[in-house]
Formats: structure tokens, C-alpha cells, sequence
């Protein structure tokens, strides 16, 4: 049987990033906590409050590239509202728990972080290009370029039609989303320029350069973090995050990072569908983010 490039990464992610975590059996996981938030279910109609619905930004709608929109409760036209962007993770299982899918509907933290409330929620795909039809990309990025075409032209989009807040953007992720925070959100000039703060839990970019996709070396990564400046960044993983703070501290640049412990061995994100303490972290995080850079409506 013959390997692709991308199914060769996802065994590499398996072996090497799933696995390890899921030797923890003794330690209390997730499985553990039940959930008090549940996930809407992404549908096929025209956006409205409270419902989360899938859509294809402008200029794509003869591809299979789609994203998810969700308006929160308290929407209204005359309203200027705070945007969370996320990402998806590679397409994996562990714990039992779904962590991911690798597909839009699969992000869980934007509104996990919000419980659907005064924040609009899209989450994106990166698009697979490489067979001459644009579609979703459920392992890895697909076309960088393409991904941050669709990424800045939906933005734009739910900032002239849904009220988006174009000061007020946090990009989050988990897994490839996490690393995707940067390695996509400071891709360039133009699009590190749409975020006032980066949510990331478990991984990020330039920690390890043996991923096997292009740029994931720590120099290519070190010009993505100059763009960073001193937005805030949240940083937690499952295992400890001293991996990351060592590589951080090593490249000089003292950036606004809050580092969290992650209580739980489980590579997920559904953690913020449950009553934890580091969810009610996470959220005061957020809504300072919120609060600073809210500009009168």
C-alpha cells in the first residue's frame, strides 16, 4: 500500500503524540467529568441566534470548502460583537472521547469558552487543493495559501454582515489548531494583523521540527513569532507545558504568555464542555481580552 505524504504525518502524530497519553489510565480523565455544556449540532440553513450552521464564504461556493458559523443568543443587526476564529485538529480519537474529526464541526472551544453567548464563532478549515478540487482538509494543512485566502475573505465577511468586531478577533485551536494559531495566524503581515490575542492548547508552533510539513523548522517559526508582538496568548497542554516555555524562553522574545497547567492526561479539547476549574480560567482570559479592546458602538 502506498503512503501519501499526509497519511504519513497522521501515523507520525499517532505513534509519537496520541499514544503516549493514552498509557495514563491510573490518572483521572476527562471520561470522568460529565458534561453541563452540550455542543450545538451544525446545520444546513441561513444563519440566526443560537444556531450554528454551515457556510461557504464568497468565491467558493462551486468548491466542497465549507466553514461553521455561529451567532450567539443575544445577537442583533445593530450590534458590534467579539469574533472567535478556531481551528480543528488533526482528524484523531483517543480516550474515548471525540476530540476531533479534523473537520469544522469538531471545534468545541469557542463555545465551550463562551456557552454561546456575546461572542460570534466561526470555525475554518484548511483546503486541500491537490487534486484540482478544493475541499476540506481533515489532516494537516492542505494549501497554506488557499487557507489563508478563505480565512481573511471570511473574516471580512462576518465582520460586514454579522457584526463582527474587527479589533475584538482571538484566534484559537487545539492540536493542528493550536500550532496552526501561528503557523497560519502569523503567516504574513496581512493576516498577524487581524488578532488581539491567540488561544492555543496542546502544541505549538516551533516546538518540534519533525512534524515533516514545510516550515516547521525553529527558523521559520522564529520569523512567524517576531509578527506576534504583545498580544496575549493563552498556552496549556495535557503532560505540562515546559516543553513549550523552554522553546519560547529560548528565542528571546518576551512575549504577553499565560501558562496554565492542564490537569488531565487527555489529548483533547472537550474539556471546556465541563464544569473544571481551568475553564473558568480560561474564560475570565477571555473576557479581558474582550474588555480591553472593546471600542464604544
Amino acid at each position: 500500500m502506498k503512503l501519501n505524504n499526509s497519511k504519513i504525518l497522521y501515523c507520525f502524530w499517532l505513534i509519537f503524540f496520541v499514544f503516549p497519553f493514552s498509557l495514563h489510565a491510573e490518572t483521572p480523565t476527562l471520561i470522568d467529568i460529565p458534561q453541563d455544556i452540550t455542543l450545538p449540532a451544525a446545520v444546513s440553513q441561513p444563519p440566526k441566534p443560537g444556531i450554528r450552521v454551515r457556510m461557504t464564504t464568497t468565491g467558493w461556493e462551486k468548491t466542497s470548502v465549507y466553514h461553521t458559523l455561529y451567532l450567539p443568543e443575544d445577537w442583533s443587526k445593530d450590534r458590534k460583537f467579539p469574533v472567535i476564529v478556531e481551528f480543528p485538529g488533526n482528524s484523531v480519537l483517543s480516550h474515548g472521547i471525540s476530540i476531533s474529526h479534523g473537520t469544522p464541526e469538531s471545534c468545541v472551544l469557542g463555545y465551550g469558552l463562551t456557552s454561546g453567548r456575546e461572542a460570534v464563532w466561526v470555525c475554518l478549515p484548511f483546503i486541500d487543493s491537490s487534486s484540482g478540487f478544493k475541499q476540506n482538509a481533515t489532516v494537516w494543512w492542505g494549501d497554506v495559501e488557499e487557507t489563508k485566502r478563505y480565512l481573511i475573505a471570511t473574516i471580512q465577511e462576518i465582520c460586514e454582515r454579522y457584526g463582527g468586531d474587527p479589533k475584538r478577533i482571538v484566534l484559537a485551536g487545539f492540536s493542528r489548531g493550536a500550532i496552526a494559531c501561528f503557523y497560519i495566524g502569523l503567516h504574513d503581515d496581512e493576516v498577524a494583523s487581524l488578532w488581539a490575542g491567540f488561544f492555543c492548547h496542546s502544541h505549538f508552533d516551533g516546538v518540534r521540527e519533525n512534524w515533516g510539513y514545510p516550515q516547521a523548522d525553529r527558523i521559520s517559526a522564529f520569523v512567524r513569532l517576531k509578527r506576534l508582538g504583545r498580544r496575549p496568548v493563552w498556552i496549556s497542554q495535557e503532560g505540562g507545558y515546559d516543553e513549550i516555555k523552554r522553546y519560547l524562553d529560548g528565542t528571546g522574545i518576551s512575549g504577553n504568555f499565560t501558562f496554565v497547567e492542564f490537569p488531565f492526561p487527555n489529548h483533547t479539547a472537550h474539556w471546556v464542555l465541563r464544569d473544571v476549574p481551568i475553564r473558568a480560567e480560561a474564560r475570565r482570559w477571555l473576557q479581558n481580552i474582550f474588555d480591553e479592546t472593546k471600542t464604544s458602538e
